[in-house]
């Protein structure tokens, strides 16, 4: 479960309740941006550390950092944060509203699995969601009196020497010309520049520090001089948890990637076949039609399998008339999809698999419609346990004379897991954010309801011993014409699915 609210996160979400989506002002403050309305850099006609107009002009346009996302977009969210800081000062007193605050966020370091060989680098999305930097070892430090609207970005310097074995960095010029933001340092300046800002409020998450050894050189000692921070995760999460108009356009990206290679993965399941193939499949579909890589490791489980919630081995075969499940989705330029389909590896449902995934499927098309601002998380998966109570005395998996507490008790038995959880550049995103909080337009969330009954459980009719069946589809709240569904290609109807298993 996600932590509840804190107050700062209340007053995150209701400062952004000012905000929608498609908007190029911020809240909280009458700042607007005009686009294209600071002079622009020249980008250095070289690689950079990361993708540029000039090197990749097949995935990212002038004027943008990352694919689909301008300098304007990620200016926009800088100052969203300095004014969602600036109303905590007022609440923390005259003196905090006149003091100069400082806000630091560090990269990912380059982590090994072994020696010298590195891990596929994955940057810290707080920082990434702020900068679009993608390099590690980085740093960016906002600063202002009582509004830090100022931004610095620190990024390595360029070495020969190292670019050499680990590839070009995009250097000072190139970070200033890649983003917008006009002051860029090295790294190895951070500490300097910290301590010159000379700073009474500082902004920074000091538990688990993103980047050990930077934190350690450049930040422990501004910690050990000055008050304890103040957290930055509650308010970049009440940021990062309502998507623009142009992240919701890569995660519908994401999403058709990821449905096409479900259609595609079920086209290939014929008789017994073994989990690691259908994995392999899917993972290629994904790769081949634009995706980075995957999400996370799929969840591709065969039979009795499939309820085990978090299995992940994948290797065992599935036999002819077992069902597959597989949760799985990809990362489309920072965004992700999530998406769970349950199908026959044969192609054909049996009467028993259909009863359930009949079931299941009502429940789960029933949750969809109740996505609509105003509702919560919470509330859904309270009526999905309701709604999954009566699918369970119907299908006599529970005794019809059982009492309403009894069938609710079993519902959560056989659902363990809640009905849903906030997508966008991570799958459990913005962890931060209470299930309880109403949905805003533009939030971005799964909805999952499953049954899952073992197949030494006794106690239900033997027809549906060893079937698990989860349904999931990736969804973001709109204010008019129902919610939009990412995950709508992906093959979901029995009838819809018996086709796509029988396409060659």
């Amino acid at each position: 479960m996600l932590p509840s609210n804190s107050s700062m996160v209340r007053s995150a979400a209701r400062l952004l309740r000012t905000w929608r989506p498609r908007c190029v002002w911020c809240p909280c403050r009458n700042i607007s941006l005009k686009p294209g309305g600071s002079r622009p850099k020249t980008l250095p006609q070289r690689y950079l550390g990361q993708p540029s107009p000039f090197t990749h002009p097949h995935l990212i346009k002038h004027g943008e950092v990352t694919p689909g996302l301008t300098q304007t977009e990620f200016e926009l969210r800088r100052l969203r944060l300095a004014s969602l800081i600036e109303a905590q000062a007022d609440r923390l007193g005259p003196s905090a509203s006149s003091s100069t605050h400082i806000v630091v966020l560090l990269s990912h370091p380059t982590r090994y699995m072994t020696n010298d060989i590195p891990y596929p680098f994955h940057q810290n999305q707080d920082f990434l969601y702020l900068s679009g930097i993608l390099e590690p070892d980085s740093a960016l430090v906002m600063y202002g009196t009582g509004r830090p609207d100022q931004a610095i970005l620190f990024v390595p310097r360029r070495d020969p020497s190292r670019e050499l074995w680990d590839g070009p960095r995009s250097g000072k010029d190139g970070a200033a010309a890649l983003t917008g933001i006009e002051r860029v340092h090295c790294t190895e300046e951070l500490g300097l520049v910290l301590k010159s800002l000379k700073g009474t409020v500082l902004w920074y998450d000091s538990s688990q520090p993103a980047h050990p050894r930077l934190h350690q050189a450049h930040v422990g000692p501004l910690l050990d001089e000055g008050p304890m921070p103040h957290s930055l995760r509650p308010l970049i999460h009440s940021l990062r948890a309502v998507k623009s108009s142009a992240e919701v356009a890569l995660m519908q990206e994401a999403g058709h990637i990821s449905a096409q290679a479900f259609r595609r993965t079920m086209a290939m399941c014929r008789g017994d076949v073994d989990e690691a193939v259908i994995f392999a499949k899917f993972d290629f579909e994904n790769r081949i039609h634009g995706a980075n890589f995957l999400a996370y490791p799929p969840v591709v489980a065969g039979g009795n399998r499939a309820n085990t919630l978090h299995y992940i081995n994948n290797n065992q075969i599935i036999k002819d008339g077992e069902m597959v499940l597989l949760d799985g989705g990809c990362e489309y330029f920072g965004y992700v999809s999530d998406i769970t389909r349950t199908w026959p590896v044969n192609g054909k449902f049996s009467p028993a698999q259909a009863e359930l995934y009949e079931a299941v499927l009502e429940v789960q098309l029933s949750c969809l419609s109740m996505c609509s601002p105003g509702v919560s998380l919470d509330h859904i998966y309270s009526s999905m346990l309701a709604l999954l109570g009566r699918q369970l005395r119907r299908l006599g998996v529970v005794n019809a004379s059982s009492s309403e507490a009894d069938v609710l008790k079993a519902a959560r038995r056989y659902c363990p897991h809640h009905i849903g959880h906030y997508l966008g550049m991570d799958v459990h995103d913005t962890p931060e954010l209470s299930r309880s909080q109403p949905l805003q337009p533009g939030m971005a969330i799964t909805i999952e309801p499953g049954l899952y009954i073992a197949e030494d459980n006794d106690q239900v009719p033997k027809r549906f011993r060893g079937l698990g069946i989860r349904i999931e589809d990736d969804v973001v709240i709109r204010d008019k014409g129902g919610a939009l569904i990412l995950s709508s290609d992906a093959p979901k109807t029995i009838a819809d699915v018996e086709k796509a298993c029988a396409q060659r």
